[in-house]
């Protein structure tokens, strides 16, 4: 029996726009930490260095929605390549201000630039979609997209460090720019699997966050987003405390192999039912997870407990961009995925400020505290919102007069479409 992610690259050119998508996603793990080390090493200001990296992260919160909203209504290569150059004009200048000792006005104007990038996981999520809308290959689709986040937050901060301490300071934020301009001109020079446009009488001009079911899902992506930023500082600071700092790459590597394994396995399951209740089981597994963090007291254990959380967190991501799908209509589906990747942007700086505080306070030990709340946090959205998940959502078709009245109908179609191309 051929696997499942093997018959995913049966589509044309499948293989292509993911690869392309691969190479111009790595920016999103290497550009902020890439800066850091850069701007620490130039100026040794390391409160200088981790604000351009926030302004990085703050202005893609704010720009990701509306980019992926204008290429939902004129398409990805009219959009994505714009927004690509602004944001590459803008590290075009970020480096040689650090260089040679600009003002620092410069590049935080330039941080905000750079902040343009588009969402290419999103972007190549839709692709996914357009292809196998309604099967359940869709489902595999997403759980591979999910693994290849994961991987590129496994070793885009590897490279991009090793880089600019081995080699030279700018390193780092070059190689992440031009990962960016290859992968998203590569990507938007493969036509033939773009999704189609949908012009503003198709939506009306609304947000996608206007969706009930979109708002409950990135306000507990905000809850998670600070889980994982938590996790990172004291994770970081916990090292340090007991002389092995270093060490703390491969801890948290720990954490995201543990989600690239639940993911690899999650994708090949085919599951019956509606995908609500597993949401909400993956949103508590992932609270639940965060306690034995509170009891360790040595890295090796500290591996061990992050190993088994990170379990639960590839399966959550992956049924939250299931429900993206039903709960935004078709036309508005890049801008409903991207503002759940905002929202994870958004608590992981939360997570990162709060985590910071507390380990200046209480120790790092203490600091574990706070994902173990933001996870309760993440818990009480969920439950207060279920409803909102459950209702069925309007114009999932994303044009006036279009509406999928239930689950059944459109499960039966995918079922045959899934027998077609098999």
């Amino acid at each position: 029996m051929p696997s499942p992610y093997r018959a995913l690259f049966a589509a044309p050119g499948s293989g292509r726009f993911a690869t392309a998508g691969f190479i111009g996603r790595m920016p999103l793990s290497m550009m902020g930490i890439g800066v850091v080390t850069m701007v620490s090493q130039l100026t040794g200001r390391y409160g200088l260095a981790g604000a351009l990296s926030a302004t990085i992260a703050l202005a893609a919160a704010v720009a990701g929605p509306q980019v992926s909203r204008l290429v939902d209504r004129y398409g990805q290569r009219r959009v994505l390549r714009p927004a690509t150059l602004v944001s590459l004009t803008a590290a075009a200048v970020l480096l040689p201000a650090a260089h040679y000792g600009w003002p620092d006005w410069v590049l935080f104007v330039s941080c905000v630039g750079i902040g343009c990038v588009p969402s290419v996981g999103a972007m190549v999520r839709a692709r996914w979609a357009a292809i196998y809308r309604g099967t359940p290959r869709l489902h595999t689709a997403y759980s591979f997209e999910s693994v290849l986040d994961e991987a590129c937050f496994v070793f885009g901060p590897i490279i991009s460090i090793g880089l600019s301490t081995a080699w030279f300071p700018e390193a780092g934020p070059l190689l992440a720019a031009c990962c960016l301009a290859v992968g998203v001109f590569w990507l938007t020079s493969q036509r033939a699997t773009e999704p189609a446009p949908h012009p503003r009488e198709q939506h009306g001009g609304g947000s996608a966050l206007r969706a009930p079911g979109l708002q409950v899902l990135v306000a507990t992506f905000v809850a998670t987003g600070a889980i994982f930023g938590a996790v990172d500082v004291v994770t970081v600071a916990f090292a340090e405390e007991r002389g092995h700092k270093a060490a703390a790459s491969l801890v948290l590597a720990a954490y995201a192999v543990g989600s690239c394994a639940a993911g690899m396995v999650f994708g090949l399951i085919r599951f019956a039912g509606r995908p609500e209740p597993r949401w909400l089981l993956g949103i508590c597994a992932n609270a639940v997870s965060m306690i034995p963090l509170l009891l360790v007291g040595n890295l090796p254990f500290l591996a061990v407990a992050l190993l088994l959380a990170g379990l639960s967190v590839a399966p959550t991501m992956i049924t939250t961009m299931s429900l993206v799908e039903e709960h935004v209509p078709r036309a508005q589906l890049t801008e409903g995925m991207t503002w759940v990747s905002t929202g994870l942007a958004v608590g992981v700086a939360l997570g990162s400020s709060a985590g910071g505080v507390v380990i200046d306070a209480a120790g790092a030990r203490a600091g574990y505290g706070v994902p173990v709340v933001a996870g309760a946090v993440a818990v009480a959205v969920g439950f207060l919102g279920y409803r909102r998940l459950t209702r069925p959502a309007p114009r999932r078709g994303g044009t006036v007069g279009q509406h999928t009245h239930g689950r059944r109908d459109g499960t039966r179609d995918g079922t045959r479409r899934e027998r077609d191309m098999a």
